[in-house]
């Protein structure tokens, strides 16, 4: 738009007896120069979002469609699309902490989506976590992290206990692991549902790694939305009169138990200094 104007405003007699046509097709030409310049693909994950989190809200899971298109764009996004490298500072271990620092990159945020990178050095934590009625894509841009991850048991016959109250302490509930593994740069972007795909998380590096996380709604307390941190304890260790799984199975349950605190957890928070977003 600023071209256009620059030019209406000049006074000189070429511009004035140029022929309508050549104007046009000089504009034509930059049109089509402007089209064919590739969107930056930070730029295209943000347009993205906005179409795919555009009705979002707690609960609400975009349709298949759209999960299937943001997963693609995210699928592309390597690490010097946000100007990230290994031998930046953000992943070099901090011998003052027991657990290394953990920086997140602020990308945006808006009342729909958020958009940042956590950076995390060798054997950084990310507590287990989870994400109430929210869709979160994660894409891990380099390194080895070990995640694992839960779904709250709610398959089980009617009247089923899948809770236990010891006393003197938070209620524990009943979870399934999902994912339980190492994974390695580059591999397939991580979805959570709000009721499935491993809600409950918690990130270990295994080495100096980066992860792009996309969440539709963003955390808000305001809006119910409260980031909430578990201790998790195997299966055997507490009895639940009712409850009854297969010997086979147990290993794949674990009691989640929440957290008033956490100990060690020392996340800096930075505005993310990659290409920029221009909003339209």
């Amino acid at each position: 738009m600023g071209i256009e104007r620059n030019l209406a405003d000049r006074k000189g007699k070429d511009f004035c007896e140029l022929p309508k046509e050549t104007i046009t097709n000089n504009r034509s030409r930059r049109n089509r120069r402007r089209s064919s310049k590739k969107m930056p693909p930070v730029q295209k994950l943000f347009e993205t979002c906005k179409e795919v989190f555009a009705s979002s809200g707690t609960g609400i899971v975009p349709p298949t469609q759209d999960i299937d298109k943001l997963r693609s764009v995210l699928d592309g996004i390597k690490p010097e699309d946000v100007d990230l490298r290994p031998d930046m500072p953000y992943f070099m271990a901090n011998a003052s902490h027991r657990r290394p620092k953990i920086t997140y990159l602020h990308i945006y945020e808006c009342e729909k989506f958020s958009m940042g990178i956590f950076c995390l050095p060798p054997s950084g934590v990310i507590p287990l976590h989870n994400h109430p009625g929210m869709t979160v894509f994660s894409k891990l841009l380099f390194g080895t992290m070990h995640i694992k991850s839960y779904d709250w048991v709610v398959d089980l016959p009617p009247e089923t206990p899948t809770s236990v109250k010891p006393s003197q302490s938070p209620e524990l509930r009943l979870a399934k692991v999902k994912v339980d593994a190492d994974f390695t740069a580059p591999c397939n972007p991580s979805i959570l549902y709000p009721e499935d795909g491993g809600n409950l998380h918690c990130f270990t590096a295994v080495t100096a790694c980066a992860v792009l996380d996309v969440l539709g709604p963003p955390y808000s307390d305001f809006d119910g939305r409260h980031c909430t941190y578990y201790t998790n304890y195997p299966f055997p260790n507490f009895s639940v009169e009712g409850l009854s799984i297969p010997e086979e199975e147990k290993n794949v349950y674990e009691w989640l138990q929440e957290k008033d605190q956490l100990e060690d957890l020392k996340v800096e928070g930075k505005m993310y200094s990659g290409p920029t977003i221009v909003e339209n």
